[in-house]
């Protein structure tokens, strides 16, 4: 309880020092940019992909599953929006970028602390906190949501796809009639919401786990375990509650 306690008061503080004005806008805007083609544009094509097969996936397994003739086959479409809509492509997708974005993150800062490269900047009077995290934490919030309405999009794409393979009788009129059958446009507003908050779990505690290396490369890896370990707890508890405080 007392160690929990005690990385809770850590990551507040360095968050608290990370989230700051920065000395140089110039330098901030630049890092930004380059946080945002790495840690975001890097990962569009893993989002498009998984989400496709994704999406295909979930049609034909539900198109298997409703067998009952009293079901109409545009639930199909229909269920298959809705879950894409509202878990897989915000809560789903974002489970899988702490994997690849929070590793990379914590391995990235971790390397520089081992290498002493923080310790640097500390002595020259620069706040290496809001140098490193900040661009970080604002350029993958900046950039999720597009990564979602990617996902939502080709997720569907997918799902359309399936239907032209005639599965226990799903047809591609049927299926779009369910994608169209009672829409909520609220639901991808939510979804994009989830998606931000997720970004800031994702980064700030990757880089909280990265900056608090001590050791050599092996804590390194350590600690980019960790950051996946721990963002992918905090993005479930946080879909909880976001539901539920959101959808209830």
């Amino acid at each position: 309880m007392n160690k929990a306690l005690h990385r809770v008061g850590e990551y507040t503080m360095l968050m608290a020092k990370a989230i700051s004005i920065p000395d140089r806008w110039n330098m901030f805007f630049k890092q930004l940019i380059k946080e945002i083609y790495k840690l975001g544009a890097d990962s569009l094509w893993i989002v498009i992909i998984i989400s496709l097969f994704i999406g295909t996936v979930i049609a034909i397994q539900i198109s298997l599953n409703i067998s009952s003739p009293l079901i109409p086959k545009f639930t199909i479409g229909y269920t298959t929006r809705e879950i894409i809509l509202l878990e897989f492509s915000s809560s789903i997708m974002c489970l899988i970028l702490a994997g690849k974005v929070g590793s990379n993150i914590a391995s990235e800062i971790g390397t520089m602390r081992v290498t002493e490269q923080i310790d640097a900047m500390e002595i020259m009077g620069v706040n290496s906190a809001n140098f490193l995290i900040m661009p970080k934490i604002l350029g993958l919030m900046i950039f999720i949501p597009v990564l979602v309405v990617f996902s939502m999009f080709t997720g569907v794409i997918g799902g359309i796809a399936a239907s032209y393979a005639d599965i226990n009788g799903m047809t591609p009129a049927s299926f779009e009639y369910g994608l169209q059958f009672y829409f909520n446009s609220f639901y991808i507003g939510y979804s994009v919401i989830k998606s931000i908050v997720y970004a800031f779990i994702i980064a700030s505690i990757a880089s909280y786990f990265g900056y608090g290396v001590k050791g050599g490369a092996l804590e390194v890896g350590k600690a980019s375990t960790n950051a996946v370990v721990m963002s992918s707890v905090m993005i479930l508890l946080a879909d909880v509650i976001l539901t539920h405080l959101m959808l209830t």
